[in-house]
């Protein structure tokens, strides 16, 4: 039996040697491969990996010298092996059938019976939350989404042992995470102190509302979420920059929005190579999209995956309800785009496509002006008040017109 002690960093032992281009988390995504199917072949290893098979075999035996791998009956990991994955990346009373089922389903289909315990309580928590702001392009999303964002990060090797942030999260996915991390692990003592402790998921938003919720949410279910009042348009605390190893957001649907949002989370994200940045986004126009992804590749992010209609938003009809998940992998290039962005410079939609709308009250038939210049902003705000004169909460869009662009404001809102 191979009795070689584990070197403190063994897969940035292996990642230096070997030295491939796609990062250093293949090289840990292909130990997890081998712990959880003990016996797999090199030729195997190479088809779940995407990577040629000298290339594979250079890396097997890279670890078989740090004592993590065995060559018996296929691929195998040694008892140090076994130790470094359950201890060092996290894995320690994991409920492994319950992983091997979530990680291997292709595209993933509403949880059944199979998460129906978590979706429950996840429908009960969102009923709780507080109302969005659509002035800062907040929108609901279902509970059935953010669980589905959780185990798209899960399937993504990115969640078990990990450290995620969210950049904004009114959609607590940071919750639905938490949540997951606990079903998976059957050791007593599940969260901050129990199995899946390695686990931390951050969140950083500047809505008081929404942290209060989520922290006495994760205080609640003893979940492994962390809060953090912040305003993005200004830099991220310091001491949370490069300690991240994935990040979720679904920033405003502006050019602007969406740079900014991605900058801060590539700030958050530690400077390696094929994290992943999971950017939820509204299905937008070819144009649109082209300026997008020049914006990305300014930012040194690949599109790593695009699923249409993965989100599902309540009450969100301009969008359709819709929208899809973009994940993206940070690369040798990959570097923020926005520094500080001052308070005066448009970022959100209401701001750089600014609309009129007239609605008239089904009851008095008082006229009522919504509008980013006007005292009622949204008609759920004129909803939440009640008519100026009868407080009907019923009314009617009259007339929608475009007021334009601030001045001077160009189509990418810099």
């Amino acid at each position: 039996m191979n009795t070689k002690v584990v070197t403190e960093n063994p897969i940035t032992n292996v990642y230096r040697r070997v030295n491939i281009e796609e990062g250093e988390i293949v090289i840990e995504r292909l130990l997890l491969d081998v712990y959880l199917q003990p016996g797999i072949s090199t030729k195997e290893l190479a088809r779940k990996t995407l990577l040629p098979v000298p290339l594979v075999a250079a890396i097997k035996s890279e670890f078989i010298k740090e004592g993590l791998l065995l060559q018996d009956r296929g691929i195998r990991l040694s008892a140090a092996g076994d130790e470094f994955v359950a201890v060092n990346l996290g894995f320690s009373g994991i409920d492994k059938e319950l992983y091997q089922q979530l990680l291997s389903a292709h595209t993933w289909e509403p949880p059944g019976v199979v998460l129906e315990p978590e979706l429950a309580e996840l429908e009960r928590i969102f009923y709780e939350r507080p109302q969005v702001d659509v002035t800062i392009d907040q929108s609901k999303a279902t509970p059935l989404t953010s669980l589905k964002r959780a185990v798209l990060c899960l399937q993504n090797h990115s969640l078990i042992g990990k450290q995620i942030v969210c950049v904004g999260d009114d959609d607590l996915v940071s919750i639905a995470a938490g949540l997951l991390i606990k079903r998976l692990f059957t050791r007593p003592g599940i969260g901050q102190d129990g199995g899946g402790a390695s686990t931390q998921i951050h969140v950083l938003d500047i809505d008081r509302r929404f942290l209060d919720h989520i922290q006495d949410t994760a205080r609640m279910y003893r979940l492994p979420v962390i809060c953090h009042e912040a305003d993005l348009r200004r830099p991220v605390p310091a001491e949370l920059e490069g300690l991240f190893d994935a990040c979720f957001t679904d920033p405003p649907y502006t050019i602007p929005g969406m740079a900014l949002f991605l900058s801060r989370g590539i700030t958050l994200l530690k400077k390696k190579t094929g994290l992943p940045l999971f950017l939820s986004f509204a299905h937008k126009s070819p144009s649109f999209s082209l300026e997008m992804q020049q914006e990305l590749l300014r930012m040194g992010l690949v599109i790593a995956e695009s699923i249409p209609r993965f989100n599902q938003y309540e009450g969100a009809e301009i969008i359709g309800n819709t929208g899809q998940m973009i994940v993206l992998r940070t690369s040798t290039k990959t570097k923020p785009v926005v520094n500080e962005l001052p308070q005066e410079q448009p970022l959100y939609t209401g701001e750089l496509k600014r609309t009129l709308r007239t609605y008239q009250c089904q009851s008095c038939k008082q006229i009522i002006k919504v509008g980013f210049d006007k005292e009622y902003h949204t008609i759920e705000a004129v909803k939440k008040d009640g008519c100026p004169r009868c407080k009907n909460t019923i009314f009617d869009l009259v007339e929608r017109s475009n007021i334009g662009r601030p001045t001077g404001e160009g189509d990418s809102g810099r």
